[in-house]
């Protein structure tokens, strides 16, 4: 996942938007509620000011999404 200026996270997402409980990814991998991430997927904070995912979050947004991979391929493997 590699954001550019032009690119936002939700266009990042885009094609597993709605496959994934972000809910879940907030909690597990950030520690953080359902509504923190919707706000950063959206770039939108709680009062309706821009914000942007810093450079910490990419890189944690992208461990927890390579760790989800990585357990849903453990997971068909077991099939």
């Amino acid at each position: 996942m590699s954001i550019t200026k032009t690119q936002s996270l939700k266009q990042s997402v885009s094609d597993i938007l709605l496959d994934i409980s972000w809910a879940q990814v907030s909690k597990k991998y950030f520690g953080k509620s359902r509504s923190w991430l919707n706000h950063k997927i959206n770039g939108i904070n709680s009062n309706g000011a821009k914000t942007e995912i810093s450079l910490e979050e990419k890189e944690q947004l992208k461990h927890a999404l390579k760790d989800l991979a990585k357990r849903i391929e453990a997971c068909a493997d077991c099939l």
